[in-house]
């Protein structure tokens, strides 16, 4: 029998890198998974990898309707959450004169009020004890070029982790927000169209700015994230743990990471900014 066995879990936004690593974890452990994605196409080969434990319902968690359709798929065939993991995507990036309508709705929309409908609507489904973990980002609490509207959405899943954790001590319900630095995913290069290059330049420039002198990993970030659901964590809410080598708390010297916009919601990266290169993260 595994550790698990009997829990249910809910994995929002995406199919690939942290959300996928995070499913398997969730699943070796005994958790039965439901992913969500706007792709069917590849949440058909996600559930497929990741075998009989696991079932898909793709949507839009920016769009109610899609929300409203997810939950009541999930509900008729599970009933219930034990835990929900809210992965609110990657993100496009721009300075303060770049910054358009488009681009802040977009982002506002996906990881703000995406997340917090789903876990309104997910807590309707959710017993006491249960846990909520969102993905916010070390770089809430660093100021970087061109990083304002990103960083200031993942600032506000921080704050929603306190005051949430408050909202719901009656119900027992957990809240929590990790906050990873630079991992590389498959949505670098699908996604936000990094070439190989790139993304070479910034494992080259962690091994400079990390104090572990390297990037984290998916799978490094999911067995962070496994911990925080279950018994294990029982006296733990309310709380961000930096999951970033050391580089938002005892960095060597802040991230300068620059991306310059082309157009809005298509984020170009450029090779050289100044003297680093330019990074977009998860």
């Amino acid at each position: 029998m595994k550790k698990r066995d009997g829990k249910m879990g809910l994995v929002l936004g995406g199919t690939s890198g942290i959300v996928l690593a995070t499913a398997q974890r969730f699943i070796m452990q005994g958790v039965r998974v439901f992913i969500t994605g706007r792709r069917q196409s590849e949440l058909d080969g996600v559930v497929t990898q990741l075998g009989e434990n696991a079932a898909d319902v793709p949507g839009d968690i920016s769009r109610l309707a899609d929300l409203n359709r997810l939950f009541e798929t999930i509900q008729q065939r599970a009933g219930r959450f034990d835990t929900v993991f809210a992965y609110p995507g990657l993100g496009g990036f721009a300075s303060l004169g770049q910054v358009t309508e488009a681009h802040l709705d977009r982002a506002f929309g996906i990881r703000v009020k995406g997340t917090v409908f789903t876990v309104q609507k997910a807590l309707q489904r959710m017993p006491s004890g249960a846990v909520i973990v969102t993905h916010g980002s070390m770089f809430s609490v660093q100021g970087n070029p061109s990083f304002g509207v990103y960083a200031a959405t993942k600032a506000a899943l921080r704050s929603f982790a306190r005051t949430w954790s408050v909202d719901l001590k009656e119900r027992r319900v957990h809240v929590n927000v990790i906050s990873p630095g630079v991992v590389v995913s498959p949505g670098y290069e699908n996604e936000l169209g990094l070439s190989d290059e790139q993304i070479a330049q910034m494992e080259e420039q962690a091994t400079v700015t990390t104090p572990l002198g390297r990037m984290g990993t998916p799978d490094g970030i999911a067995k962070a994230v496994l911990f925080l659901p279950f018994d294990d964590s029982s006296y733990i809410t309310g709380i961000r743990p930096f999951m970033d080598g050391g580089t938002a708390l005892i960095g060597i010297r802040p991230y300068a990471y620059h991306l310059l916009s082309a157009a809005p919601l298509q984020s170009k990266i450029y090779r050289k900014a100044k003297s680093c290169p330019s990074l977009l993260i998860a």
